[in-house]
């Protein structure tokens, strides 16, 4: 594999952290956007805003003249368990105070946003909604028609063997039908590329879906190594907050 120094290596240090397994795709989400440079994202399945929040950043930190859109009842599932209001409040709260020009909640079901969308006008679309094998393979063929030629569709949890999660299921159902590829840590995030489209791949995306299955493996263990650095930076940066840490400094 060249060298490959992508952006989020360089300056990204995410501005929202909330629990979520999405938490290991940090690295990638910046970079894909990024490359991408996405007119429009949609993002079925929200919760705390994670991944969201981190496609926002890309937008504002990149310049990019893009919308993102979240989409969800905040009511909760299944799979995503019961929470109260403070969820949506939190995610409203810092939608509205960082990223106003950017982002926009639509509280509701994935049925009945689908038709604010135009054909083939979603740049980049992301399924992170219940995770049953119904459930998921309802939302691809339900929003697969709004993603343009050339877009691309991310899957969380394509590797999630717990309960009656059947992401997987339906990953092995159809990444050999697409241009695909499958990160499989932090429960697994699967990219699909939809055919078409006048624009050639990015270096990213040139990697990870014309690689060799060496250059794959690389890649994948870049983003694990990756995922680690950020959390490594996240815990310099609380243990430098806690209180007595800038008089052990000076000490030192």
């Amino acid at each position: 594999m060249s060298i490959f120094f992508p952006p989020s290596l360089r300056s990204f240090e995410p501005k929202h952290i909330c629990f979520s397994t999405w938490i290991d795709h940090l690295a990638f989400g910046y970079d894909l956007v990024t490359e991408l440079r996405p007119g429009l994202t949609v993002e079925l399945g929200t919760q705390g805003g994670l991944s969201f929040f981190c496609f926002c950043q890309a937008l504002k930190e990149n310049h990019i003249d893009g919308l993102a859109y979240a989409v969800d009842t905040w009511e909760g599932e299944e799979h995503a368990g019961d929470y109260d209001e403070s969820v949506f409040h939190k995610v409203k709260q810092h939608a509205r105070e960082h990223y106003s020009g950017h982002a926009y909640l639509m509280r509701t079901r994935f049925a009945e946003a689908v038709d604010h969308f135009d054909d083939e006008s979603i740049d980049l679309l992301h399924i992170d909604g219940l995770h049953t094998y119904d459930a998921v393979s309802e939302d691809f063929a339900t929003w697969y028609p709004k993603v343009r030629p050339g877009g691309v569709i991310l899957m969380h949890d394509i590797h999630g063997r717990l309960k009656d999660f059947g992401v997987w299921r339906f990953w092995e159902d159809i990444e050999a039908d697409y241009p695909s590829f499958g990160f499989r840590h932090g429960f697994g995030l699967g990219v699909v590329q939809k055919p078409g489209g006048e624009k050639p791949r990015g270096e990213l995306l040139g990697l990870l879906l014309d690689g060799d299955e060496t250059t794959r493996e690389q890649m994948r263990s870049f983003y694990v190594h990756a995922a680690k650095h950020l959390d490594s930076v996240r815990k310099t940066a609380r243990m430098a907050l806690k209180p007595g840490a800038a008089m052990a400094n000076q000490a030192g």
